[in-house]
């Protein structure tokens, strides 16, 4: 639907009277950035931010793309007929909605952090701590948040018409054999095999990218952001941080960096020519425009290894 023009017409005029009627009995408010047209953007065009959008607006047009879908299966061509059934089916389902659902109370939580690490000016320190956040959240919702899940789900489905699962009954796979899977109950499946098991390796994929080592390390060197003056920097950090690089740094050029960072520090807040350095980046080749990595050849060093 999202790449054809004649179906995303279909849609619109599918939701013209909806908008007119909600209009009329005061359900929507009228002002310029409401209300705004939904589209169905395709996967492959996407980051992550963006699926988030195409899933509330496949929810919130749920009922028009139904009706689309009906058309065309009804007088479509035989392969798109085919077609249209095929996903009427699939999407018409309680397992459907279910991840759907989920889908979309995962994509809510990461959304935030996932614009944070895309963003060139980002603040280091605040995306580390959207991190540690987002891990809390997913976690709080693995241990505590399946009956409001559940209950979201089920109250989609009685708003949409779909028929919602006795829970307690034998799990049969939609489209495919029972002899394939495991001899369990709905509320296992959903609650075990999916909620349970897509929390977690969303968790484990998080902490894989974000361990506390790698966490340390970024936050120390975010203290060399030269934005605002310098105002992120912690020679505590930074000092800790030469530790990281054991190779490169000898103990006594570890305890010789201290003297000089102090120096440093000094040197370059007072001095106009980096009062204006938006990244790491731009600190290093001013340093090497005004040669004071000549005269700070540690903290040069340690630059540059970051």
């Amino acid at each position: 639907m999202g790449v054809s023009c004649k179906r995303l017409e279909m849609i619109r005029e599918i939701q013209a009277p909806k908008i007119a009627k909600a209009l009329k009995i005061d359900e929507l408010e009228t002002r310029i950035g409401l209300n705004q047209e939904l589209g169905l953007k395709s996967p492959g065009d996407t980051r992550w931010s963006s699926h988030y959008k195409t899933l509330l607006n496949v929810m919130d047009l749920f009922s028009a793309i139904v009706n689309v879908l009906l058309i065309i299966g009804k007088n479509g061509s035989s392969d798109d007929k085919a077609k249209a059934q095929g996903v009427l089916y699939s999407i018409e389902s309680f397992g459907f909605i279910f991840m759907a659902q989920l889908m979309t109370t995962i994509f809510g939580y990461t959304n935030y952090l996932c614009l944070a690490l895309q963003r060139r000016d980002q603040d280091i320190i605040n995306a580390m701590r959207l991190v540690a956040l987002t891990k809390d959240q997913l976690q709080k919702l693995r241990d505590v948040g399946w009956e409001i899940q559940l209950n979201k789900v089920i109250s989609i489905c009685n708003n949409l018409g779909i028929v919602v699962l006795d829970m307690e009954a034998q799990y049969i796979p939609q489209g495919r054999s029972k002899r394939f899977v495991q001899d369990v109950s709905y509320l296992h499946h959903f609650r075990v095999d999916v909620f349970i098991k897509v929390i977690d390796l969303l968790l484990q994929e998080l902490d894989n990218r974000f361990d506390e080592v790698n966490m340390e390390l970024i936050r120390c060197m975010a203290c060399f952001n030269p934005n605002d003056n310098f105002s992120s920097f912690d020679k505590e950090k930074v000092l800790k941080l030469a530790t990281f690089y054991p190779s490169d740094f000898s103990n006594c050029e570890l305890m010789a960096i201290e003297y000089q960072l102090d120096i440093f520090i000094e040197d370059v807040k007072n001095d106009s020519d980096f009062q204006n350095l938006q990244d790491i980046g731009s600190l290093l080749m001013k340093l090497v425009e005004t040669k004071r990595g000549v005269a700070y050849p540690l903290v040069f060093l340690l630059i540059k290894l970051i």
